[in-house]
């Protein structure tokens, strides 16, 4: 798209009215108190020619939004969005459509306070790259768990020091996932660590217990936004966001009924519900018209990447010994439906490389209980359980020929580097792959892992020693996120893992099958 055209095009906001640019913003008076926007703005799931940019209003407001090729705002277009009210938590959000590609896109956002007169916020900016048409450099940053096992915002600390190294490498978008908040887990004001001296955390009354009311999830969500570190990089670096089981309460499945004197309500399905309506509301996600609660999709980042988000939390059967020799809706990890759609985009691809972010991962046992399993992984052996959605889908991959597909993942609150290998495996009918764990981003460390040798992984790096004590605090480091890096000329894909600093601990090069 020329520049002319992108200056003079209609946008659509997400509520699907139509919007007339060129609007000229309401006279900003100084007579009154004006709206303001505690928790900044963000950008995401963006395409080539399109973008979700959010914020919120700290009152019923409506949001205007301006954008721009260049960050003087020279010929800037100037949108209304739609209104920020309570049903919302005052967020709100407009889909930017008709951008050009290849695009570094600014913007800036204020609020026209609704209930008094027609006083407008002071702005404020980000910016996003829109994904090229030709082959270029294509750099994303990964990670996951925030705000888990007490350990919040700690402005003594320098806050949340990862979201910072991450903005410094300059990715071109972000991928969350998972454990976005930790609505099951109080945060005190205060906690004694090993060493005698006090872990200090900005605290809010949402935070005082676990969440059950969708006020309470809104204000878990909201509490992360108290960061600095975050608000900043979320102005800067575009977000592609899926869920797990923090967003709700540790370990749930759909159906399941509470027996925790923590929760009045017992319900996991009225508690999710809730989750992930504020889910919904504070991550920048473009709704799916069809399906508006949809949190598993798919993004093209120009001819050198596609991204599969995946969704392992609301289609799954109940958590179990997870030894079924069938495929049912007992053994259900992804569901038919979102396994045929996960097949069908990766058999539709025409991106050299095809990442698949998976909330949970493969070969790591992740355990619920003394008997029960929580994600793939149910102890050494042939394929059964929840492995039998995964076999299928690399045996897919395998007989349609499918290459350069690599998974990245969190929830297990370190970081390692899997190489999968039929020849080591118990279930052998698929190409080698590699899987990339990180995080946790601020939470508490744990791990190293116990992996299943159902699908041959080998451990390649683990980013912690073993034996250490579990649930270190973000003081001591263990804090990680994944970089991953195709060069646009060769195409090779280089998957890199970061300390809190932004320190590099190890990389591989992996070159793109023909």
């Amino acid at each position: 798209m020329k520049r002319r055209s992108f200056l003079t095009n209609t946008l659509l906001t997400t509520g699907g009215m139509l919007v007339r640019a060129n609007r000229a913003p309401a006279f900003i008076r100084q007579d009154r108190q004006r709206p303001q926007l505690p928790c900044g703005v963000q950008s995401g799931d963006i395409t080539a020619n399109s973008a979700i940019v959010w914020s919120r209003a700290d009152r019923p407001a409506r949001m205007l939004v301006e954008y721009a090729t260049t960050e003087s705002f020279q010929n800037a277009q100037r949108i209304t969005g739609p209104a920020a009210l309570e049903t919302s938590d005052f967020t709100a959000r407009v889909d930017l459509t008709g951008l050009p590609a290849g695009q570094r896109i600014f913007y800036r956002v204020r609020f026209q306070d609704l209930a008094e007169g027609r006083a407008v916020s002071e702005p404020v900016t980000g910016s996003f790259t829109t994904p090229a048409l030709s082959k270029r450099e294509v750099k994303f940053v990964w990670g996951g768990d925030v705000c888990g096992q007490g350990w919040g915002v700690n402005p003594e600390f320098g806050g949340m020091k990862i979201y910072e190294a991450m903005r410094r490498w300059q990715p071109d978008f972000f991928i969350h996932s998972g454990d976005t908040i930790y609505a099951d887990n109080v945060i005190l004001p205060e906690v004694k660590l090993d060493d005698g001296t006090i872990w200090k955390n900005l605290t809010t009354p949402e935070k005082a217990k676990v969440a059950e009311t969708l006020a309470e999830f809104h204000g878990n969500q909201r509490y992360n936004l108290l960061d600095e570190n975050l608000r900043r990089f979320n102005a800067a670096v575009p977000t592609l966001a899926q869920w797990d089981d923090h967003e709700v309460r540790n370990n749930w499945y759909p159906t399941q009924i509470l027996d925790d004197p923590k929760y009045t309500v017992k319900s996991i399905d009225l508690l999710a519900a809730r989750a992930k309506r504020a889910f919904l509301d504070y991550l920048p996600l473009r709704f799916d018209p069809l399906d508006p609660e949809r949190v598993y999709r798919a993004y093209n980042y120009g001819p050198l990447l596609d991204v599969l988000m995946l969704d392992e939390r609301s289609y799954r059967g109940v958590n179990s010994p997870n030894r079924q020799t069938v495929l049912n809706d007992e053994s259900a990890f992804l569901g038919s439906a979102q396994l045929q759609w996960v097949k069908q985009r990766l058999l539709q691809s025409r991106a050299t490389w095809k990442v698949i972010a998976s909330d949970m991962p493969i070969g790591l046992i992740v355990k619920d209980g003394a008997t029960n399993f929580e994600a793939f992984a149910n102890g050494n052996g042939p394929a059964l359980g929840r492995e039998l959605e995964l076999a299928e889908l690399l045996r897919f991959i395998k007989q349609r020929k499918i290459k350069n597909v690599i998974w990245v993942t969190a929830d297990v609150h370190y970081a390692a580097a899997h190489y999968y290998d039929p020849a080591q495996a118990q279930f052998t009918d698929f190409l080698p792959f590699w899987e990339f764990v990180a995080g946790p981003l601020n939470a508490g460390t744990f791990g190293p892992g116990e992996l299943d040798n159902t699908f041959g992984p080998q451990v390649k790096f683990t980013g912690i020693p073993k034996g250490m004590k579990p649930n270190r605090s973000p003081k001591d480091g263990f804090q990680f996120f994944g970089g991953v890096r195709i060069d646009g000329k060769t195409e090779a894909l280089t998957v890199s893992l970061h300390d809190i600093a932004g320190k590099q601990l190890y990389s591989v090069e992996l070159l793109a099958q023909r």
